[in-house]
């Protein structure tokens, strides 16, 4: 199966988790597409989604999901969403599209976290990845110089800015060895909104398509 086939099928995986769910929180990437499309088969049996961006709004919208407001919904049930990198005790380091500070919102507003990935996201060790940093732009050096501090070689993430109107630093060369101490950390750092090292609320399911099969973590 290629790479995009495998997204597929763990992205059909995920169903399963959503039986009897009314609201589904959403995530964003290449493999949550493809859960959108399947979400768009039942359309009819939920009353909606909350969206961690605004690329998702955008798919969940046309396939006719109403997105609404995490704020007015409180507590989900499940929350599917991707990884840049997942270990097999669950912590992952998201990001790469940007989306990391909404994502962390509604995987800590929800009971279950499901992740989906195919093979090549799994990892024994976070930090191949580069780390995604969302910063207050007026922070920008001052946070990348906190990341050289840690050992870090931080990248300044050019012509993007996230859906809160911030900033991103990608931190290469962090080998992550005890990511909740780190999450903690960078957390701590002033100028930081959010790092992209999900462990202090780690998932709580991990689909992998692996093969031609879904394994379960």
């Amino acid at each position: 199966m290629t790479q995009d086939e495998l997204k597929q099928k763990v992205a059909q995986a995920a169903m399963h988790y959503i039986k009897d769910v009314a609201i589904v929180g959403v995530g964003t990437g290449s493999t949550v597409k493809h859960f959108i499309n399947y979400l768009a088969n039942i359309k009819g049996d939920i009353e909606g989604a909350v969206s961690s961006s605004e690329m998702s709004t955008a798919q969940l919208k046309s396939v006719g999901i109403p997105v609404l407001d995490l704020n007015a919904v409180g507590t989900l049930d499940v929350y599917v969403d991707g990884a840049d990198e997942v270990t097999p005790h669950k912590h992952m380091v998201k990001g790469g599209g940007g989306a990391l500070t909404r994502e962390k919102i509604i995987g800590a507003a929800s009971k279950k976290f499901i992740c989906i990935v195919d093979e090549t996201k799994c990892v024994d060790v976070l930090g191949k990845f580069p780390l995604p940093v969302e910063v207050v732009p007026m922070a920008r050096s001052y946070v990348a110089r906190e990341m050289v501090k840690l050992g870090g070689q931080p990248v300044w993430r050019e012509n993007f800015i996230t859906d809160n109107h911030n900033v991103i630093l990608d931190v290469h060369n962090l080998d992550i060895i005890d990511p909740i101490k780190l999450e903690q950390i960078i957390n701590n750092i002033t100028g930081v909104v959010c790092v992209g090292i999900f462990a202090m609320r780690p998932a709580d399911v991990v689909l992998v398509g692996k093969g031609t099969e879904v394994i379960t973590l």
